[in-house]
């Protein structure tokens, strides 16, 4: 996968057969600023069915809304590793994926990946990397380490966002500290722990919702940062500068599931279906500005997703989160309760 995200996919056009007769609704569940208004607009007026959208901040927030057993949504846009553990709790609907008329849009590469090896349940979204953005007048740091966010200069302190997202968070601090992700080490654990209370101190915010904007407006001058979110308020003018420090950054890679109970299964299947096309996976790029795995996009992508800095991963490790067990689950609650008391 590193290989291949954020760089150009072979070009391979597969034609979408013309509109789809349906109607009704879709409830769509996705992250905050993550789904394209011109998006939604094309799907309603090539479809007839009818979008309502409503927004989480964070995968814990989407699993535990998932286990109430009341969502009410149709779609879901988990990340992988989130993907795996949906499916083995029973939480998502049998979609197969793989039998849909435009999955062969989508790169070998990144078909049956091993959350879904039969492509039974999930459909791609986008892809894209977390660690941290600094405002580069403000003296907070050069991007070179992990340091600059976890251990902050003068300049930083007090000036720090921090994403209120353990998984993320955490799994940066086990790439800085050279650990494996789901370790049950307890002196890994304890290490992470005193690193993230250590880094507190210095922190002005914790927040997965609208780390950018604040950035952009100088609330914050060192912060989290997902890297399309970085690039976009980027090219808003801001002097923001998205980091690949040399120890490495969080890989991800969302998709749509149709999670259990959902009241319209067919619709959500055209959208994930409608999604695969080339032309309007395009859209939804050129909006969050993150790569995704559907074959021809690039035909119809702007220029600043093809030269974005933010989206050419570096030479730097890229590594996915995984599913873990629950005892590194239960230790990671317990350390992020602590944290946020």
């Amino acid at each position: 996968m590193k290989k291949i995200l954020g760089t150009t996919l072979a070009a391979s056009l597969a034609m979408f057969g013309g509109n789809v007769a349906a109607e009704g609704e879709l409830f769509l569940y996705n992250w905050t600023d993550y789904t394209s208004d011109e998006l939604i607009a094309k799907f309603e007026a090539e479809t007839g069915i009818k979008v309502t959208l409503d927004t989480y901040d964070s995968n814990e927030t989407l699993l535990a809304k998932l286990k109430s057993g009341a969502t009410g949504y149709d779609l879901a846009v988990p990340s992988q590793n989130f993907v795996s553990i949906m499916i083995e709790e029973g939480l998502l609907e049998t979609v197969d994926v793989a039998a849909m008329e435009n999955f062969s849009n989508v790169a070998e590469a990144f078909q049956n990946p091993s959350w879904d090896p039969e492509q039974q349940y999930s459909s791609p979204y986008q892809m894209g990397t977390t660690s941290y953005a600094v405002n580069t007048e403000a003296g907070v740091g050069s991007c070179a380490s992990l340091a600059e966010f976890f251990e902050p200069n003068d300049a930083a302190s007090g000036n720090l966002g921090v994403f209120k997202t353990p998984e993320e968070v955490v799994n940066l601090a086990h790439i800085y500290l050279g650990q494996e992700f789901c370790t049950e080490d307890t002196d890994d654990l304890r290490a992470v722990q005193a690193l993230l209370m250590g880094q507190k101190e210095h922190v002005k915010i914790f927040s997965s919702e609208g780390t950018m904007d604040r950035m952009g407006s100088g609330d914050t001058t060192i912060s989290n940062a997902w890297n399309g979110d970085a690039m976009r308020q980027r090219l808003e003018g801001a002097s923001i500068e998205y980091c690949f420090p040399q120890e490495g950054v969080v890989g991800w890679y969302d998709s749509l599931v149709i999670p259990k109970g959902a009241k319209n299964i067919e619709n959500a299947k055209t959208f994930m279906n409608w999604l695969m096309v080339p032309e309007n996976m395009a859209i939804q790029s050129d909006f969050a500005r993150y790569a995704n795995p559907i074959k021809g996009t690039e035909e119809f992508a702007s220029e600043e997703m093809a030269t974005s800095p933010e989206v050419a991963v570096p030479s730097v490790p890229v590594k996915f989160g995984q599913s873990c067990g629950p005892k590194y689950v239960k230790a990671v609650d317990r350390i992020w309760t602590k944290l946020l008391q």
